[in-house]
């Protein structure tokens, strides 16, 4: 038996090892590459991506853009503006928002 040429069961292992490495750095690549994508779109606007800014309404801390003025809720802030004691347009709008996701969460 020659030491040129290494046996079948060494080509084997090696190549093995070269796809488990191999995957391991495409799953790292890719589990950065994700992490690079959602802080890029951090407190940025959905409808228009410009940056969000943090402001108080009726005491409950949203995010609102300043170009297409949009207003982006948290989980549970809904809720909470619920609690406000207007009962105008805004408080009934709310609550069919609340009572679709009450509805999206129980199935």
């Amino acid at each position: 038996m020659s030491s040129d040429k290494p046996s079948k069961n060494e080509d084997e292992y090696f190549a093995r090892e070269d796809a488990a490495r191999l995957q391991k750095l495409r799953e790292k690549e890719t589990t950065e590459r994700v992490a690079r994508e959602r802080r890029s779109h951090f407190m940025k606007c959905p409808k228009c991506g410009a940056s969000l800014l943090t402001e108080m309404l009726h005491g409950v801390r949203v995010d609102r853009c300043p170009d297409c003025h949009g207003i982006w809720l948290d989980p549970g802030e809904v809720e909470q503006l619920l609690k406000h004691e207007d009962h105008g347009v805004l408080r009934r709008v709310l609550g069919d928002v609340a009572a679709s996701l009450r509805k999206l969460r129980a199935t």
